[in-house]
């Protein structure tokens, strides 16, 4: 099979030194310290066909976006190595260029003191696009993404969620076989994410390969052909949304929103018998609101004594419910360990 991204043990080491504080007459000095190690990937071997839409789930410093700068050249492996539409990422840095179009979190990736559409126009001849093809390729793009309308303002007026759609636009301009979204939904209010959802589900429609790297849990399952979850820099899990379920269908999830809720509560509620893991989702912090997942074989046995040490702890419960597994209770029970820190 012919994959649209392969890796081979791909790994990223990153050296951190600590500082040793001096204190003086002169006040705090830094002097040098101890170096350490970081892998912010460690080992990966995954292999994308082509046409694939695969998720990179994961919490806030797991290595997703290192994982998609070494993928898109921007970082060189420390060990290991990988090849994106055939091409090697170290030997043939330029031809993997050519193949991806990269969105990556929180970079600035577009001019506001330019329009939309003058954006797009620099960045396709930064793509060597001439300048015949780029008018009809860039008039289709802003039709294509909904922004026509506004194409002619500056950019610094646009919304968050206009910026990302001109930002995808701006990496389909050189029609590559590859995308790479980094966190593409993050930070945008519930209809803008809706709609680079949408986006994203006509992309892999088109036949692009995708890769979307994320830590919201329902998005991945709402998206994702095949789904790896990474941990600490590793692949820890790698298969579709609804298999990595069926891995903890054997544990029923009972589900309680509550008011009053608190992180020492799970301590307590992990010494009853019967709860496997516990995790606490705090949605409203004025109120300490929010939702308590129980991993356990048997949900109305222990029900009593959960309902008596929510009880003993002020906490007020508002709903009950035994709810399917989710890829966050799939994280939960390979780590421990919440997936949205």
């Amino acid at each position: 099979m012919n994959y649209a991204v392969e890796t081979f043990n791909l790994t990223k080491t990153f050296e951190i030194r600590k500082r040793k504080e001096d204190l003086s007459t002169w006040g705090r000095l830094f002097s040098k310290g101890e170096i350490s190690e970081l892998k912010a990937v460690d080992h990966i071997n995954i292999k994308i066909p082509k046409g694939e839409l695969f998720g990179l789930l994961g919490p806030n410093g797991a290595g997703k976006t290192t994982a998609i700068r070494l993928l898109s050249t921007l970082l060189l492996p420390t060990e290991g190595g990988a090849k994106v539409n055939g091409y090697d990422v170290v030997e043939k840095p330029d031809k993997v260029r050519e193949s991806v179009g990269v969105l990556m979190m929180g970079e600035r990736s577009l001019y506001w003191r330019l329009t939309g559409r003058e954006n797009l126009e620099y960045f396709a001849a930064l793509h060597h696009i001439p300048p015949k093809m780029w008018e009809d390729r860039i008039h289709s793009l802003l039709e294509h993404v909904g922004l026509s309308e506004r194409s002619d303002d500056l950019v610094e007026k646009y919304s968050s969620g206009m910026k990302q759609r001109l930002a995808i636009a701006r990496c389909l301009l050189h029609d590559p076989p590859v995308l790479m979204l980094d966190e593409p939904t993050l930070g945008l209010d519930p209809g803008a994410a809706r709609s680079i959802r949408n986006m994203i589900r006509e992309l892999r429609d088109q036949g692009k390969t995708i890769i979307l790297t994320t830590h919201y849990m329902k998005e991945a399952e709402e998206l994702c052909d095949r789904v790896g979850i990474i941990h600490e820099g590793k692949i820890i899990a790698l298969d579709s949304p609804s298999n990595l379920k069926t891995k903890v269908k054997e544990e029923e999830i009972l589900e309680i929103e509550a008011t009053n809720l608190s992180d020492s509560l799970a301590a307590y509620l992990k010494k009853i018998e019967g709860v496997n893991k516990v995790a606490i989702i705090v949605t409203d912090p004025v109120i300490s609101y929010g939702t308590v997942r129980i991993h356990t074989k048997d949900s109305r046995r222990i029900l009593p004594s959960v309902l008596s040490c929510l009880n003993e702890n002020n906490v007020n419960v508002q709903n009950i419910k035994v709810s399917e597994p989710t890829l966050e209770d799939i994280f939960i029970q390979l780590t421990g360990e919440r997936l949205q820190k």
